[in-house]
Parts: C-alpha cells; sequence; structure tokens
C-alpha cells in the first residue's frame, strides 16, 4: 500500500443498534430525537435523521441485549472498497461479503481489534423524501419537521475497548483513519484516540473499558445546528422523563457541546454540536496528558464517574 495519506472512507454511514425494548425505543427516536422510520424488516426499523443524503442512519434491532450490532462506513469509490477490503484481509480481520441492505449495496464485513463488527460498502441509494417530507430547498435531503430534539445528522460512534491501542492501530492501518486527538496517561497507555475519515475531526472513538469487558459500545451521538438545540433537547427529555446522565456542557476534547442520555434500550445516546474541522494536511495528533484531564471538562466540571464503566451490553 502506498505510503501517501490516501482518504478512502468517506464518513459513517449508519448504526445498528440492539434493544430489548424495541417499541419503547422506537418511540423515543422518532417522538423525542424526532427521527423519520423509512421501513420495517424483521426485527429492525430503519429511522433516518433530516439531514442525512442516504436512507437511513439508524438500523434499530430488536435484541435480548442492548448494545451495537454493527457499524457501517461508506468508501469514497468501489476502488477504494477494494483496496481498504484488500488491508483489512491481510490483517487478519475479514469475515465476507454480504448482499447488502436497505439502501446499499454489498458489504465487506470484518471485526475490530475488540471484535466490534463493522461493514464497508460503497454503492448507495439517496434518500426519496415521501410528498409530505419535501424540502423547500432542492440541496436538502429532507423537510424539518421539528419534531422533538430534531437531530440533523448521525455524527459518530464511541466504541468501548478492552484495548485502545490495538482499536486505533487497526483502523489507522486498515481503513486509512487518522487519529486527530488521544490521551496519554502518565504509565504511557492511551484510554481515548478519535479518529477521522475525512474533515470531521471525528467518525470513531475508541475510550478505555474499565471493566475490562470486549467489544462494548460506549454512545453514538447525532448532531444538531446549535447549541441552544441541545438546550432544548435537554428540556423535551425532562419533559419525557428520559434520564439524563450528563447535563449540558462542552468536552475539552474536539470542543463539542453534548447532552448524554440513555434511550429505553438502555444505550448512552449524546447529542452534539460545534467542534471543529481540519483542513491542515499536516496536522499533528493532539495529546493531552493525564494532569490536563484531570481538570475536567472545557469549562472545568468533571466527568461522570459512569462514563468509564457504564456501557452496553450491560456487564
Amino acid at each position: 500500500m502506498d505510503s501517501e495519506p490516501i482518504f478512502d472512507v468517506a464518513h459513517l454511514g449508519h448504526v445498528e443498534l440492539l434493544t430489548a425494548k424495541h417499541d419503547a425505543s422506537v418511540q423515543f427516536f422518532t417522538d423525542v430525537l424526532g427521527m423519520e422510520v423509512v421501513a420495517e424488516s424483521g426485527p429492525s426499523t430503519y429511522l433516518r435523521c433530516w439531514g442525512d443524503y442516504e436512507e437511513y442512519s439508524l438500523k434499530l434491532t430488536a435484541s435480548q441485549d442492548a448494545g451495537v450490532g454493527h457499524t457501517a462506513l461508506r468508501a469514497m469509490s468501489r476502488g477504494a472498497l477494494e483496496r481498504r477490503v484488500r488491508a483489512i484481509e491481510a490483517a487478519g480481520a475479514g469475515i465476507g461479503w454480504i448482499e447488502g441492505d436497505l439502501g446499499h449495496g454489498k458489504a465487506y464485513q470484518f471485526r475490530g481489534a475488540d471484535g466490534h463488527l463493522m461493514e464497508l460498502y460503497y454503492e448507495s441509494k439517496r434518500y426519496q423524501p415521501p410528498k409530505a417530507l419535501r424540502p423547500a430547498l432542492k440541496n436538502q435531503p429532507q423537510k424539518f419537521t421539528g419534531r422533538g430534539a430534531a437531530v440533523k445528522h448521525l455524527d459518530h460512534v464511541n466504541y468501548f475497548s478492552s484495548n485502545v491501542e490495538a482499536d486505533g492501530a487497526f483502523v489507522e492501518k486498515a481503513l486509512g483513519l487518522r487519529l486527530t486527538e488521544q490521551i496519554i496517561l502518565d504509565n504511557g497507555r492511551h484510554p481515548g484516540m478519535w479518529y477521522r475519515a475525512t474533515n470531521k475531526s471525528y467518525d470513531l472513538v475508541y475510550t478505555q473499558d474499565e471493566t475490562g469487558s470486549r467489544g462494548r459500545l460506549h454512545h453514538i451521538a447525532f448532531a444538531v445546528d446549535t447549541n441552544e438545540s441541545i438546550w432544548r433537547a435537554a428540556n423535551i427529555f425532562v419533559d419525557h422523563d428520559v434520564f439524563i446522565e450528563f447535563a449540558p456542557s462542552k468536552h475539552a476534547i474536539n470542543q463539542t457541546y453534548f447532552v448524554y442520555v440513555y434511550e429505553p434500550g438502555g444505550n448512552r445516546i449524546e447529542i452534539c454540536s460545534g467542534g471543529y474541522l481540519i483542513f491542515d494536511p499536516d496536522w499533528e495528533p493532539i495529546i493531552w496528558t493525564e494532569a490536563e484531564r484531570k481538570r475536567g471538562q472545557a469549562w472545568g466540571n468533571s466527568t461522570v464517574p459512569s462514563f468509564h464503566t457504564y456501557g452496553t451490553p450491560v456487564v
């Protein structure tokens, strides 16, 4: 593989989330977060954010346990897909091809270093809204309904990992993702690493699972346009009796504004805005020391203790 950096992965496509309370979870994502149901198939319901161009952002599947089923990434081209499949197979992580799913063509499945199931695809179907959801502006994929928190995009996935360094090395080598920020403790370990596909500062995150478990989910995040939208979401969560784990604030790392909640199935969900884009071709990953992280978030408030141990499936 060439040493010249190549952006072979375009973006995070969708996430399959598992829930033991399927109907309640569907209601949360539609009524509280404001997503649209686009299809149902067997145990799965497909939902979309109003600003995503593909057919759906989330596949919600009934399951005995909560957690993440799979994470799908879209390649930049057919050639990029083939290149990355060769790299994945060379790393010994490949599972094989599947015919595809709603809205996208054949995909190659594989597992990350900690066991998280992922897939990479290129062929994709653009969302065609029904008449009731047709936007006034042709460069907008769907009408803005303003329902609930009205999440606009699927933003990122944060995986719990028993070995953050191994997961990071895998996505760098096999997928060509680039490290943007990281925490390095005094003992040299990396409890958190943030990776980007293109100019967005992060798409995949790996954070240390203090329980020692493998392959769990920390959270998935949905973006809104403004900080005021986060405050509005928090008020909606209170009105719907949704547990707020981490009240609105600002991350030091990646400068993202946020609020964190649990959906009915138990999965942690973040509503976020802000952050930054990377245009520098010579970007050097930011390093946060143990002492710096002990200062807390951007405004000095401490990270909630459950962030280091609570994930799905619950252990």
